[in-house]
């Protein structure tokens, strides 16, 4: 039976082709490669110097190349620059509470010196994201890291240098775009992002109720880990921050069981990937894979960007200060789901109560 003139004929193939291209340029391949580059590079170099000991301190410099996202190259200079001082004093003061073996009240406090300042520098120099989950990502695995007093100042030289190289990646795409300024229309990603700053945020409640509901969420997050005994109380600490929603979003539960869900799937592939006593040489491919493939998914959907994000920090933490990796996968999936739980908690007492406190004030 023929179909009548006005029917709705499928898509045909090149239509197809070209909707799957149109996707696929629509993936930020650039901010994934430089991302990935700037962790393999320095855990190559420290692998050929016998220092892989070394990797959580080059590992979190690196995460430098994750910011300035879809910004133009003169605001692009600012917002990486802020980022990589965060990230490097982060870092400092991780590794000089470990070579003082700082007890846990001085741990703490530390640790709400870090969530309270990271969170301030994102809202006033709008970095993206708008949280201050990798500096205390950074923070709390260097300060777990074993480390001598003797190697402080070397390992800071090793995070200084990884951290300059991720800020040259990160800038690299100005000189290509100048080279071909003649390129045809489309060949580059537009940079919409305009981030401003805005001194005025240190004084916006907004920010602050932010920063109390991540202070709090870490206190009984990391409180509750310890208590229960696991042996990586930092990753429910990690796991509230990277939850919480940044000051002025959507109080929504959806991205703490995307976090659940993701991390658990996610663990199983760490299994798979780490149970077999890996090199260390697979070790950083899967640490750069995993880069890569969380900058592609993050933006799109977090629960998949976690497939790729837990093998990385696991790979990460495992370089960083070996354990059997049965424990780490346990521990991984109970202090997230634990950390994710003491978050929604948190975040659904926020939509209750914050109509309440409205209501009051116009009364």
């Amino acid at each position: 039976m023929s179909a009548a003139p006005g029917d709705v004929h499928p898509p045909s193939r090149p239509e197809s082709l070209a909707e799957w291209a149109k996707n696929l340029r629509r993936l930020d391949f650039e901010v994934a490669t430089r991302a990935a580059l700037a962790t393999a590079v320095p855990l190559i170099v420290l692998v050929a110097l016998g220092r892989i000991d070394w990797a959580a301190c080059a590992s979190f410099g690196a995460m430098t190349a994750l910011y300035g996202r879809a910004e133009p190259y003169r605001t692009r200079v600012r917002t990486v620059g802020v980022a990589a001082c965060g990230l490097l004093v982060s870092i400092a003061l991780g590794v000089s509470m470990a070579a003082a073996g700082a007890s846990l009240p001085v741990l703490a406090v530390g640790l709400l010196v870090v969530i309270t300042a990271g969170m301030l520098l994102s809202a006033v120099f709008g970095l993206f994201p708008a949280t201050a989950i990798f500096f205390v990502f950074a923070y709390t695995v260097c300060s777990q890291a074993p480390t001598p007093s003797s190697e402080v100042l070397p390992r800071m030289i090793v995070a200084v240098i990884a951290t300059a190289f991720a800020f040259a990646l990160t800038m690299s795409g100005w000189f290509i775009r100048k080279a071909a300024a003649d390129a045809p229309a489309g060949l580059f990603k537009p940079l919409p992002r305009h981030p401003r700053v805005r001194v005025a945020a240190v004084r916006d409640g907004r920010v602050w109720l932010a920063i109390v509901q991540n202070l709090v969420g870490v206190l009984i997050a990391g409180g509750l880990a310890i208590l229960v005994g696991i042996g990586h109380p930092y990753w429910a600490v990690v796991s509230v921050v990277a939850v919480m929603p940044p000051p002025g979003a959507t109080h929504s539960t959806a991205r703490a069981i995307h976090r659940i869900i993701g991390t658990a799937l996610g663990v199983v592939v760490t299994g798979l990937l780490l149970l077999p006593g890996p090199s260390v040489a697979v070790l950083i491919t899967i640490i750069a894979v995993g880069q890569f493939g969380a900058e592609i998914l993050v933006s799109r959907h977090y629960g998949a960007a976690l497939l790729f994000i837990t093998p990385l920090a696991l790979a990460v933490a495992h370089l960083a200060s070996p354990v059997p990796v049965q424990t780490l996968l346990v521990d991984r999936v109970v202090e997230t789901a634990l950390g994710g739980g003491v978050a929604i908690l948190i975040v659904l007492l926020t939509r209750w109560t914050m109509p309440l406190v409205a209501a009051g004030r116009r009364a």
